[in-house]
Parts: C-alpha cells; sequence; structure tokens
C-alpha cells in the first residue's frame, strides 16, 4: 500500500513538473572567487533557486515542447559580500538559437552585466510579480533577462514577434525607476555612465531608430541562416542585407550598445562565415563590421579577399 502511495506521489511530482516547465532551458552558474564569509552551500542553493525560477516560470502565453525550450546560459560571478545579505558582482547571459535543418545553434546573447547588486537569503524562494514595482532586485534582474532573450528570440522568427516581451523588459525597468525601495544601479539612464546598462539595453530595443535593426534580425536569422543549408549563396546574401541594415542603424543611433551587442555576439560566427565567399561580399562584410566594431578590425580581416 505504502509503495502505491509513493508511486501516486511521484507521479503528481512528475505532472506537476510537466506543467510547471517554461519556455526556457537555463543553466546557472554562481562563481565565488574571492569570498570567505559565506560558506558555499548558500551558493549551491542559490544556483538551484535561480535555475528553477527561470526554468518553471511560465514567461509567455505560448505552448512549448520540451526541445523548443530556449537555451541559455546565466554566470553569476560575484566579487563582493555586503551587509544584511548583500552581495555585488557581474552577470554574464547568453543565448543561443537552432538554425532550420543543421546542428548548428546560433547565439542571440552574448553580453556581461557588470554592474550586479541583490540581497538573498537561504531558503527564499524568488518570486517575481510583473506589475509590481517593489520586486526584490535579483527576481528583478532575472526577469528581465529572461524577458529579452525571449524578445530576441521571437524577433529572430518573426517580424517585431518580440514586442510583447521587449515590453515587459521595458516594464521592469519604468517599476525600478519608480520604486520606493529598489536603488540598485543599472536600471537608469546615468548609471554606470557610457550608455551602457539594462536601461539602454532596453531603450535601444524600443526606439524607433532602431526598429531597423531588429527587422533585420529577422533578415539575418530567418531569411539568412535558416535557409543556409538549402541556398548557401542566396542565404549569405540575406545575411548581407541584414548588415547594411545596421550599419544604417549604427549611423542613425551612433554608439548604440544594442549593435555593439551585435556584433559581440556575432563576431566569431560572421568571420567564419565569410572566409569562403566572393571578394565583394568580403570587402563589403570587412567595411561594415569594422565601423561597427571598430576594436575588431583585425579579427574582420581574418576573413580574407
Amino acid at each position: 500500500m505504502l509503495n502505491k502511495i509513493l508511486l501516486l506521489f511521484f507521479a503528481c511530482f512528475i505532472a506537476q513538473m510537466a506543467n510547471a516547465q517554461g519556455e526556457l532551458n537555463a543553466s546557472v552558474r554562481v562563481s565565488t572567487p574571492q569570498l570567505q564569509r559565506t560558506e558555499r552551500r548558500v551558493f549551491d542553493e542559490l544556483e538551484i533557486t535561480l535555475k528553477t525560477f527561470l526554468n518553471t516560470t511560465k514567461w509567455t502565453s505560448d505552448i512549448y515542447e520540451p526541445d523548443e525550450r530556449i537555451e541559455c546560459n546565466f554566470i553569476l560571478t560575484i566579487s563582493e559580500e555586503l551587509d544584511n545579505n548583500g552581495f555585488k558582482g557581474e552577470l554574464a547571459v547568453q543565448s543561443t538559437r537552432p538554425v532550420y535543418g543543421s546542428g548548428y545553434k546560433t547565439a542571440l546573447l552574448s553580453h556581461l552585466d557588470k554592474d550586479i547588486t541583490f540581497t538573498y537569503e537561504q531558503n527564499q524562494p524568488i518570486e517575481f510579480v510583473l506589475d509590481n514595482a517593489e520586486n526584490p532586485n535579483l527576481a528583478a534582474l532575472f526577469a528581465f533577462y529572461a524577458y529579452v532573450i525571449l524578445g530576441l528570440d521571437y524577433d529572430s522568427y518573426a517580424l517585431y514577434g518580440g514586442d510583447n516581451y521587449l515590453l515587459n523588459a521595458q516594464q521592469i525597468v519604468q517599476n525600478i525607476q519608480n520604486s520606493s525601495t529598489n536603488n540598485t544601479a543599472g536600471w537608469r539612464p546615468s548609471d554606470g555612465g557610457k550608455n551602457r546598462n539594462r536601461y539602454w539595453i532596453i531603450e535601444n530595443l524600443m526606439n524607433p531608430r532602431v526598429k531597423p535593426f531588429r527587422a533585420a534580425m529577422y533578415t539575418y536569422y530567418r531569411k539568412g541562416l535558416d535557409t543556409f543549408t538549402a541556398d548557401q549563396d542566396g542565404a549569405k546574401s540575406e545575411v548581407l542585407k541584414a548588415l547594411e541594415e545596421v550599419e544604417k542603424v549604427n549611423v542613425a543611433y551612433f554608439n548604440s550598445m544594442i549593435v555593439q551587442m551585435f556584433a559581440n555576439a556575432k563576431r566569431d560566427e560572421l568571420v567564419e562565415m565569410w572566409k569562403i565567399g566572393g571578394k565583394p561580399q568580403k570587402e563589403r562584410v570587412i567595411q561594415i563590421m569594422s565601423k561597427i566594431d571598430p576594436a575588431s578590425g583585425a579579427r574582420y580581416r581574418e576573413i580574407g579577399f
């Protein structure tokens, strides 16, 4: 009888986990290379708690099959222990997307947020409510990046398909700016300087001057990479069209954060993609990317002629 009860409990648990499965297939690692005061088991629990939060939250109203979930990776490096269970560090966020008809996974996002501050108490779940202006900063941080990942992913499959999720990310930023309790850095225009923080990520993505960039992402991924196995030359022509649109955005909104984030994510892919190709196209890719990402000009010249 006891065995039947245990089996029934286990079956119910599995069913609940299946229903709770969200859109993300996130891995989380918490690194603490310099800390001494807090026990490692606290951060081991934080890893599990963050992973559960990301992977079981339903971020959209869509139904995802297990193999459709968006693969993403979060590495939280904690550099400083503050008072009252506070911590400071940086967060590396990456997400990928499968390319149709191949085993290749292309980077959608590769970003390092250097301005992370949060509090965490052991045995406390991470809870987030979109309409709440007083969400804990840890929950707001990971929810913000979850919605950005979703927005970029949906944009890659449908023209401006990520609008709803980018609006949610924008709402998180606005809520924190109106918060009476959250004064942490990274959410306001002047935080950190050089227009490089979470405020500017979403400002760029929602700015009318950057809208052609989002259209270019649809061209790059859906019309370009997804057709690569069927028509390599045609696919590369679409990729080049996308790069030309990104170049226009870079002129219209010079030094925008989102264009630099694009270069960070796609630099190696573009170099490898264009090592084989016609000289005029190679020259054009090198020209565009060297303007967009001048610090990496030598890397793009590896495409050769």
